[in-house]
């Protein structure tokens, strides 16, 4: 299936892995991309080495195209936008800043630069800054969130810049990637689904709680603070939402989350940590293999009469 993101990309399919801290590291991402797809490896706080030796990981087994996410506001980001460099990753995501300072080393190095945004604004500078295209993410998406839906984000999007745009937030199936399509994009971003495939490595607990999930069972917390975060219900959501009504201070609120990602990805703690999800949860009812799921979606594509 060819359209202006898979030429741009070299990958056979218009889907990319979201860059999800604690959950995309080199097992996700070489499956993803062996399946066709661009797997992504989260840098999100961590040091460069262990950037690094994720990277060589994923080499070891595949030798598709796959792509680092960067949160450039990580101590880290300095070393780990420079190991993307010297390891020859072929694909960058940025999130959580302007990836501006990055972009002369990495377009000299043949690296194509691909930040995340939630408006037309920070799309049309990444644009200016040497952007090869952009991830426009609604905020339907799990973990940190934007104002803007992607049915209204996209679009807008898209009729704002030249680079391709691909779509983020609220897409689990064949339809979702068809409307994506229609409005404009050249590709989708898919966190949700990929958290429940095989090659996955988070604790299972994670998995079955976003199995067992319904449309109504995601919470936003922290927008008092201005870091909104999606990720489904549980005693954690409950209790923060609690404390913010009541005007907690914004340190009594990030104590309550601090190490909650990793609480709920690798110990399974999944009554007090973060199980970050993407409204879409509900739709997310079996878990495949990486090669199966992107499969699956091509086959519902088809189904509709998408052919690129």
């Amino acid at each position: 299936m060819k359209t202006k993101l898979t030429e741009l990309l070299g990958i056979q399919y218009p889907i990319i892995q979201g860059g999800m801290a604690w959950v995309a590291e080199y097992h996700l991402a070489a499956a993803v991309s062996e399946a066709g797809g661009l797997g992504l490896i989260g840098a999100a706080s961590a040091p460069g080495d262990w950037v690094r030796e994720q990277v060589r990981k994923a080499k070891e087994l595949t030798r598709s195209p796959f792509g680092v996410n960067i949160m450039l506001m990580s101590p880290y980001a300095d070393e780990v936008a420079k190991v993307i460099v010297e390891e020859g990753v072929q694909v960058v995501t940025t999130g959580a800043g302007s990836p501006e300072k990055y972009m002369k080393m990495w377009k000299e190095a043949g690296i194509k630069v691909i930040p995340v945004v939630a408006s037309v604004a920070q799309a049309r500078r990444m644009e200016r800054c040497g952007a090869d295209a952009v991830v426009a993410e609604g905020m339907e998406s799990g973990g940190h969130v934007g104002e803007s839906t992607t049915m209204a984000l996209v679009p807008q999007v898209a009729d704002a810049v030249e680079i391709p745009v691909v779509a983020a937030g609220g897409i689990a199936d064949g339809r979702g990637i068809a409307a994506a399509f229609m409005l404009g994009a050249q590709g989708v971003q898919m966190g949700t689904c990929f958290i429940v495939t095989n090659e996955s490595q988070v604790h299972d607990n994670y998995k079955k709680c976003i199995l067992k999930a319904r449309d109504i069972d995601t919470r936003v917390t922290g927008r008092s603070t201005g870091h909104p975060v999606r990720a489904l219900r549980n005693q954690m959501t409950k209790e923060y939402l609690k404390k913010e009504q009541e005007g907690a201070s914004f340190e009594e609120l990030e104590n309550l989350t601090l190490g909650g990602l990793r609480k709920a990805v690798v110990e399974g703690d999944v009554v007090n940590g973060s199980v970050m999800s993407g409204q879409i949860a509900g739709l997310v009812k079996e878990e495949l293999s990486c090669k199966e799921l992107i499969q699956k979606l091509m086959r519902e594509l088809e189904a509709l009469g998408i052919q690129k």
